[in-house]
C-alpha cells in the first residue's frame, strides 16, 4: 500500500518501466532510438510494444504508470525515429514496432485486441464448421451482436460469410494468437495451450 508520499507507487511504477526497459533495450529496434536522448520511459514502450503489438495510446499509458504528455511526447519521438509505427483502427490509434507486421496483420491484431470479435476468430479457429448460434452462445452474447461483428470482420478482410463463418488466412490468424496469447487474455492463452492440435498439415 502506497504511504502519503506515494513511494510504494514509485517504487512500482519503476520495476515495470526497468522491466520493460530491459526488453526494449535489448531488442533489434534499440539502436533506432536516439542513444544521446534515451529514456527508460522510451525504452519501456518498445519493450512493451515487442510483447504486446497493436496497443492503444491509453492501455500503453495505463499499463506502463506514464502520464498523458510523457506518453505523447515518447511515442512521437519513437514515431520520428522509425522504431515504431502506428495505424488507425475504428476510434483508436495503434502503434507496433516498425516494419515487423503486414498490412493484414495490422487489421488483425486491431481487432484480436477487441474481445468480441477475438472470441469469435479464436470459436472459429478451435471450430471452423461452428454456427452463429454457436458463437454466441460460447461467448454468451446475442445473435445480433455475433452478426454485427461478423459483418465488421467481413469487411476488414478477416472472416468470410460466403458459406457459413470461416476465418481469412487462419494460419496467420493463429500464429499472433499463439505469439502473443499472453498479452490477449485467458481465451487466447488457452488457444495456445492446444495450438498444435488446431495445425492441419495436408501433404
Amino acid at each position: 500500500m502506497a504511504d502519503e508520499s506515494g513511494e510504494s507507487v514509485d517504487t512500482e511504477k519503476r520495476a515495470t518501466l526497468r522491466r520493460f526497459a530491459a526488453l526494449g533495450a535489448a531488442g533489434p529496434l534499440s539502436r533506432l532510438v536516439d542513444n544521446g536522448s534515451s529514456s527508460d520511459a522510451r525504452d519501456a514502450i518498445v519493450g512493451y510494444l515487442s510483447t504486446t503489438p497493436g496497443a492503444h495510446f491509453s492501455k500503453i499509458r495505463d499499463d506502463l504508470s506514464l502520464g498523458t504528455g510523457e506518453t505523447q511526447h515518447h511515442l512521437r519521438r519513437l514515431v520520428d525515429s522509425r522504431a515504431i509505427e502506428s495505424f488507425r483502427d475504428g476510434e483508436y490509434r495503434r502503434y507496433v514496432e516498425a516494419d515487423r507486421f503486414s498490412g493484414f496483420e495490422q487489421v488483425a491484431l486491431g481487432y484480436l485486441r477487441r474481445k468480441t470479435p477475438r472470441g469469435m476468430l479464436i470459436v472459429l479457429l478451435r471450430d471452423p464448421d461452428a454456427t452463429a448460434s454457436d458463437i454466441a452462445h460460447t461467448l454468451d452474447v446475442s445473435r445480433p451482436t455475433v452478426s454485427k461483428h461478423a459483418k465488421e470482420l467481413e469487411s476488414a478482410d478477416l472472416l468470410s460469410r460466403e458459406n457459413g463463418y470461416s476465418v481469412e488466412r487462419p494460419e496467420t490468424v493463429l500464429a499472433l494468437l499463439v505469439r502473443y496469447a499472453d498479452s490477449f487474455g485467458d481465451d487466447a492463452v488457452a488457444l495456445a495451450a492446444d495450438a498444435d492440435s488446431l495445425i492441419r498439415y495436408d501433404p
